[in-house]
């Protein structure tokens, strides 16, 4: 469908995709701000005195505001009118709630039969669990994957909300559009995506079902070569307090790690023979645990530099947009005073560029938005 007029200010591969976004936390705004810094309109549907996202200025990046009261049935109309005029749609309601509201799959899709009616939640459209509350760490508690994440001496760890909300829940919804939509170039018919954060996560969990049905993978935490339990393959404290992360998992990466550190005469002192040895573990992390304690993390950095090693520093959120990749590549930037990370990926031919700044305030563009889409439908007397 084509674009509004501000489309020869837009950059990106999805320039001409429209979008519209109900409000919601979480992945569904993620996922907005990437198909916005990939080029495509994103318009945001807030309900009147919506709490603002903390995260406001970087997650609401490349949107227009449009706030309406979904109660009265007027704005119920002028939403169907903004459906009817869009690719895609973003609904981050629990399962029955959009179709209360009279803007579901069913309300839409007779509007616009092209229209991808994409749905992000936690538990999926179906299930025991469907209409109940969860967040990130209930989703991947569920999977296994919370279960495999932390030392064996040690509780579980969550990775943040990283692994849920966003690796198994915006990345499947924005993979589930994509690949809607290019599906609707041969059939020319829109459809439903039921993108649930268990299903996302359980798909990126599939290397590790595969290192068990080979006998290559413990289920006790904390014990595998991914998990920390391989010296080879975690993080070590260095003499001012900082940590250096390494992964040295192949033989190549392992002996210009040893040769750095000047450790293989210690390691052959001690009798290993065998660094893949479990057995041979505790005594290998001692000694690299207390090589790395001889010097302050920068010093450590520096003398791996670029090497192949695999052993980087471990850097705070304040210290990532300084380090030499990072600027050089400028993936963390700041814009109005925000560290924001740039667009990703990177395209040869369209180049994404950075959305425009967060409104200033919700609704800013209603009349504007409403105007574009046929303008406001007659009111019917009071809400439903």
């Amino acid at each position: 469908m084509a674009g509004n007029a501000d489309e020869g200010t837009r950059s990106g591969p999805l320039v001409g995709l429209r979008v519209l976004e109900l409000a919601g936390i979480g992945p569904g705004p993620v996922a907005g701000r990437l198909l916005a810094d990939m080029g495509a309109e994103v318009i945001r549907v807030e309900r009147p005195g919506q709490p603002t996202d903390v995260a406001w200025p970087v997650t609401m990046c490349g949107r227009r505001s449009v706030v309406l009261d979904l109660k009265d049935p007027a704005e119920v109309e002028s939403l169907l009118r903004i459906a009817a005029g869009v690719d895609v749609i973003i609904d981050p309601f629990r399962p029955g709630v959009a179709e209360r509201l009279g803007v579901g799959p069913e309300q839409c899709t007779a509007r616009n039969g092209r229209l991808i009616y994409a749905r992000i939640t936690g538990w999926g459209q179906d299930g025991p669990l469907a209409q109940t509350a969860g967040h990130d760490i209930d989703y991947i508690a569920v999977t296994g994957a919370l279960h495999a994440i932390g030392r064996s001496d040690s509780a579980p760890v969550p990775p943040l909300n990283l692994l849920g909300d966003f690796g198994g829940g915006t990345m499947f919804l924005v993979v589930g559009i994509l690949a809607a939509l290019w599906e609707r170039e041969r059939s020319g018919r829109g459809q439903v995506v039921d993108a649930a954060i268990v299903d996302g996560t359980i798909a990126l969990t599939g290397y590790i079902h595969g290192m068990r049905a080979a006998g290559r993978w413990s289920d006790e935490r904390g014990t595998n070569r991914l998990d920390t339990g391989a010296p080879y393959y975690d993080v070590y404290e260095t003499a001012d307090g900082g940590w250096m992360a390494v992964g040295a998992l192949e033989d190549k990466f392992w002996n210009e790690l040893v040769t750095a550190l000047d450790l293989a005469g210690e390691i052959a002192d001690a009798g290993i023979a065998d660094r893949t040895d479990p057995e041979a573990w505790p005594r290998l992390r001692g000694l690299l645990a207390e090589r790395f304690r001889g010097r302050d993390r920068d010093e450590w950095a520096e003398l791996f530099g670029t090497g192949d090693a695999c052993v980087a520093p471990v850097l705070a959120w304040p210290e990532v947009a300084a380090h030499p990749h990072i600027r050089h590549r400028q993936s963390l930037v700041e814009r109005d005073g925000v560290s924001q990370p740039a667009p990703a990926p990177r395209f040869s031919r369209t180049p994404a560029q950075m959305s425009a700044p967060a409104t200033v305030r919700s609704g800013h563009d209603t009349d504007a938005v409403l105007d574009e889409f046929g303008g406001r439908p007659p009111a019917t007397g009071g809400a439903a």
